[in-house]
């Protein structure tokens, strides 16, 4: 008990000054003193309970945060997380990402992209016991990655009721299971959403950088059955009743207050070895932001700006560019930095700790040395690997594999089928089809996949696949990109994938119906099958393997953390999470020093007119009146826009509620800075910035520009 108290005060004690860490909300009451030290106000036990306030008004999106603001379940979120379905109610004549959009009755709001989901977390049970008994010291490879596909389902199954969704989450590498239930709310509907010109301003040039001057929010409303229960899209539906909602503050923020954001960060790799990072930064990463700019190019090459098949891309754009940029960050601090040499620091002190003593190299000498064995194993089809997950944005491609891959799966017991292909996963399969017709178009895809292809036939033969190579006629010779253009154009004019109708039709129909269908994209399907699935078959029987050595490495790890005092959490991994910081500036570079706050001085300073610059001429006209009232800034005597704090967030934090002390909304989480866009794999300090935007500014944007008086009467703001 005294050890663990002492290794307890020492984490907390070094810690102290960072605001380093994704907690897990049982966490938070061991750091309750220095969170009440930093400024949290209410009792830190409640961030514990996922069904008290706050954490009950939280929710994720399945990739984004969100959060209830009032009792008819209004949601607050990122532009960026709604864009998809702005994208998806907007046509070349009614642009709604352009021009903006706002319900002001509940029968005029719009439904979602198909699929579009709200999950509320109700229960979170430790299940690393129930897993780790059943399997056997035996059970290597693919025996037992089978295994653990086993039981994670045996659990999904025992817990999830109608109207509840359960996943089986691993952490720290797989040394612990949790399984989760969230209520999985199915009908949801854009309520408002800015123009693009304030959701989106600033555009690609502006992204992951300071001073931001985005307006990056958009409101959802989650409805359910008149029993309270999840329900599909009805006209008959109610507005869902939240077990609680966050007020949003209109009130004074400053410099050093305290803020916390409570999220659904997607994933970190913090603990990753030296060689992980090394080969992630100088191979992955390089070829990655490559790959993703020339799909860019060539989706922009073959889509004119408005177009309707631009208005397709627009999603797919955003996050290509998003993660271009974001890789780019990456590179540039990694090269510019000294995060391989502390990496290669720190598994240099991790190895001599754990020869130091006979009992830790009995148990954990060997695990670190196979674990270096797997990952030299995993780089030897890198860059083939990459290139096939990029021809996955021939979406009518692997759409004919996925409808093929589920009537194999539909041949076994529900509990024997792939994730993915379970009875559970056919409402959302059925919604990935609909999706597609609204970011689909014939002749940009066909573009894309001559593109990726050109990549492909340039690997090594031993590298190629067989299967794939035969159906395209991919050789020894050069390739003939007229000819192979030419195959591609009459694929698509003869496939009936491209309508919906024929998509969902697919779905019930047997193996024996596509091995004699004549549609190519089908035959495509039929005849990369057996491939696909040895090569599923490999992943599984490396991720077996890892599956054992991982988690003896991870409890090395965490056990060397804690000996010398160090703070330890999991790496994100889509779960709920809390970090915690203040609002502070920062200095990227020599003679170089950012305040904290910008203020919408500087959306008149950067507007243009001209995309991405391209405020509102509405927003243009009420900023140059200078009618802020209350939202009005005391210290910089202007409309504030967006801030900085050192909160510890990553992707998937988007949209995220910031809360101050009392757990009162101040803000939304959209972006990082890029100096610290490297703290996936390395945390420092100094350069670790969040950027949000701040509720006043967008408080003020709804009542005087876009006129979204409606929802501010519905939500309960706080002024004093």
């Amino acid at each position: 008990m005294k050890k663990t108290l002492l290794t307890l005060a020492l984490s907390i004690a070094t810690f102290a000054h960072a605001d380093e860490g994704m907690w897990q909300p049982h966490q938070l009451p061991e750091l309750e003193q220095l969170l009440k030290e930093k400024g949290l106000e209410i009792d830190a036990k409640s961030i514990a309970q996922l069904t008290a306030f706050p954490m009950n008004a939280v929710i994720s999106l399945g990739g984004c945060t969100a959060s209830f603001v009032s009792n008819q379940g209004l949601v607050v979120t990122n532009h960026h997380c709604a864009y998809g379905s702005i994208q998806h109610n907007s046509t070349a004549a009614n642009n709604l990402l352009a021009k903006g959009f706002l319900a002001k009755e509940l029968d005029e709001e719009l439904p979602a992209a198909p699929g579009s989901k709200i999950f509320v977390t109700q229960q979170v049970t430790n299940i690393t016991a129930q897993i780790n008994q059943e399997l056997s010291p035996s059970l290597k490879g693919k025996e037992r990655f089978d295994k653990i596909d086993e039981l994670r389902k045996e659990q999904v199954a025992a817990c999830e009721t109608p109207g509840y969704r359960c996943e089986v989450y691993s952490f720290h590498g797989g040394l612990e299971y949790y399984l989760i239930k969230q209520m999985e709310i199915r009908d949801v509907r854009l309520v408002h959403a800015p123009a693009s010109g304030i959701g989106k301003f600033g555009g690609d040039i502006d992204n992951w950088m300071w001073p931001r001057h985005t307006g990056d929010y958009s409101f959802y409303r989650a409805y359910v059955g008149k029993d309270g229960q999840p329900a599909d899209f009805s006209a008959e539906n109610v507005p869902f009743t939240p077990p609680s909602y966050l007020k949003v503050s209109a009130k004074p923020l400053k410099e050093n207050d305290f803020v916390m954001v409570i999220g659904y960060p997607g994933r970190t790799n913090r603990y990753n070895t030296a060689a992980e990072v090394e080969n992630q930064f100088t191979q992955v990463l390089p070829l990655s932001k490559a790959y993703r700019e020339e799909a860019i190019e060539v989706i922009k090459q073959y889509s004119a700006d408005g177009s309707e098949a631009r208005i397709k891309y627009e999603s797919i754009l955003a996050s290509l560019a998003n993660y271009a940029k974001n890789f780019e960050g990456m590179i540039g601090s990694y090269q510019k930095g000294d995060t391989q040499q502390r990496k290669d620091q720190f598994d240099k002190a991790l190895n001599l700790w754990i020869k130091s003593s006979p009992a830790r190299q009995a148990k954990y000498a060997a695990a670190v040395r196979n674990l270096q064995q797997l990952l030299q194993e995993e780089q030897q089809y890198q860059q083939r690997d990459l290139i096939l997950g990029y021809l996955s944005y021939g979406q009518l491609f692997n759409t004919a594999k996925r409808l093929y891959r589920l009537a194999h799966e539909q041949q076994k017991p529900d509990a024997e089928r792939e994730i993915g292909y379970q009875e559970r996963d056919l409402e959302r399969f059925s919604a990935s089809m609909k999706r597609l017709s609204r970011s689909f178009d014939a002749k940009v895809e066909q573009e894309l996949m001559l593109h990726f292809l050109q990549h492909y036939a340039k690997l090594p033969a031993g590298q190629r696949l067989k299967a794939l190579d035969g159906y395209f006629g991919i050789g020894s010779a050069e390739l003939d990109v007229a000819a192979l253009r030419t195959k591609l154009e009459g694929l698509y004019q003869a496939t009936k994938l491209s309508d919906e109708v024929e998509r969902l039709a697919w779905m019930g129909k047997s193996v024996d119906d596509f091995k004699e269908s004549a549609d190519p994209l089908i035959q495509y399907a039929v005849a990369m099958y057996e491939t696909d699935i040895a090569l599923e078959n490999a992943e599984k029987e490396h991720k077996g393997k890892l599956a054992v050595v991982r988690p003896q490495v991870m409890e090395a790890i965490i056990a060397f953390n804690k000996a010398n005092g160090k703070a330890v959490y999991a790496d994100a991994n889509s779960t709920l999470r809390v970090t915690y910081g203040a609002i502070k500036g920062y200095q990227p570079k020599d003679a170089v020093s950012y305040q904290p706050f910008t203020t919408a001085a500087g959306i008149l300073q950067k507007q243009t007119g001209i995309e991405p610059f391209d405020a509102p001429q509405a927003q243009i006209e009420a900023l140059k009146q200078g009618d802020f009232g209350i939202y009005k800034d005391a210290v910089y005597n202007h409309l504030p826009v967006n801030f900085l704090s050192t909160v510890d967030t990553t992707g998937g934090n988007s949209g995220s509620p910031t809360l101050n002390g009392k757990a009162e909304l101040v803000g939304l989480l959209f972006d990082g800075v890029i100096e610290g866009i490297i703290g996936n794999w390395d945390y420092d300090p100094a350069t670790n910035r969040s950027i949000h935007v701040d509720s006043r500014y967008m408080l003020w944007q709804m009542e005087k520009v876009d006129g979204a008086t409606n929802l501010i009467k519905e939500m309960e703001i706080v002024k004093e």
